[in-house]
């Protein structure tokens, strides 16, 4: 008699090949979205990612955890929320070109953030690089900077609003009776660098000082406390009538 052939029993699921196939293809394509993820980081999303590390390192006392935005990318600091440009007056986007790039060249990025609205641009410093704990001299690290931002703003015409702000915490030491008078008097000590140091024009420069009123952040910890000490100078943007 003729033995029959016993039929082959087939395994369950897949075919072996198909384990090694989709391991490759996996390979390939998390290959792929890394090469995506590494060009579409920008400068400004990595300095943003850097300036975060900084603080959470240092406890924020450093420089202002702020970053300089891109003309394309322009952010409000006060929202956080991107600013429309598309309604810029194109002299006013042509300014922030000029600051920024000026920023870049000088190697300013880790010690000034930009902003920009329809009524100017702001160069915003942290009062840490400027003077000392309730301190309205201008420090050797302050006098070195404010030459640069000198030298900034010697380019335009415009007129320049330097605004002190402080935290909410009280002064210990009895020179300034109230914040008011410290973020003024800091203002102020920024105007008269500016005009007997570095030759800025004084018609162009007035003072103004918010004290502990107008913050960045919540005065709730040191870090955002930090943030909100600080020396705003605006580059005020005139519209033509």
């Amino acid at each position: 008699m003729r033995k029959k052939k016993k039929k082959e029993v087939q395994s369950a699921g897949s075919p072996l090949w198909m384990t090694t196939f989709s391991d490759l293809v996996t390979l390939l394509l998390t290959f792929f979205i890394l090469l995506f993820s590494m060009s579409s980081v920008s400068d400004d999303k990595f300095n943003k990612m850097a300036s975060s590390l900084s603080g959470a390192f240092t406890g924020g006392n450093g420089i202002l955890d702020g970053i300089i935005m891109p003309p394309e990318e322009l952010v409000d600091e006060q929202v956080d929320e991107a600013v429309d440009t598309s309604s810029f007056d194109p002299e006013l986007l042509d300014m922030y070109h000029e600051v920024y790039y000026f920023v870049q060249e000088h190697g300013l990025e880790d010690k000034i953030s930009l902003t920009a609205d329809q009524d100017g641009i702001y160069v915003n410093m942290n009062s840490t690089i400027l003077f000392g704990v309730e301190s309205s001299a201008v420090s050797t690290d302050g006098r070195e900077l404010l030459t640069s931002v000198a030298e900034l703003i010697n380019r335009f015409e415009n007129k320049i609003i330097v605004e002190g702000y402080t935290d909410d915490i009280p002064n210990q030491y009895g020179q300034y009776p109230t914040n008011w008078e410290l973020s003024v008097s800091r203002a102020v000590s920024v105007v008269r660098y500016l005009s007997e140091n570095e030759s800025v024009d004084p018609n162009r420069l007035s003072a103004v000082g918010y004290g502990e009123h107008k913050p960045l952040v919540p005065n709730d910890s040191a870090a955002n406390r930090a943030k909100n000490r600080r020396v705003n100078i605006v580059v005020v943007y005139e519209r033509e009538e």
